[in-house]
C-alpha cells in the first residue's frame, strides 16, 4: 500500500514531502485538502493518533484570520470542529502509512519509515 499524504500544493513543507518520495523513487498518493477535505471521522482518527495540538498549525494565514474566540477554543481542545471548517488550519503534510499518521516532515524521519 502506497503512503499517503495530505496538504495543499503550494505548501512549502508539502513541497518538501514530495520531493523527497520523488527523490526517493518511492510511490504515494497525494491528496489536496482543498479538493478533498478530510471527514469527521478521518480527522477524529487524526487527533487521536497525533494529538489536536500537533495538528493544529498556529503559522497559517487561515489561523490568524479566525477570532480571538476561536483560537481560544481551539488552544483549549476544540479544535476538532475548527479544523473540520478550516481544513488549512491542518499541519501539513498529514501522512498516512502501515496504519500510522505522522504530522509534519522531517527528511530523517522518512528515511527511518521508509527503510532509506
Amino acid at each position: 500500500m502506497n503512503p499517503v499524504i495530505y496538504g495543499i500544493p503550494n505548501c512549502d513543507s508539502i513541497k518538501k514531502a514530495r520531493g523527497w518520495f520523488e527523490s526517493q523513487g518511492l510511490h504515494y498518493t497525494f491528496i489536496d485538502f482543498r479538493k478533498a477535505a478530510p471527514s469527521p471521522a478521518q480527522l477524529s482518527n487524526w487527533c487521536a493518533a497525533v494529538g489536536e495540538k500537533a495538528l493544529l498549525n498556529k503559522r497559517s494565514t487561515t489561523w490568524k484570520n479566525l477570532s480571538d474566540q476561536d483560537r481560544l477554543e481551539a488552544e483549549n481542545g476544540n479544535a476538532l470542529a475548527l479544523l473540520l471548517t478550516h481544513p488549512t488550519l491542518i499541519k501539513r503534510p498529514v501522512l498516512e502509512y502501515a496504519g500510522e499518521t505522522s504530522v509534519g516532515f522531517n527528511a530523517t524521519d522518512y528515511a527511518a519509515k521508509f527503510g532509506r
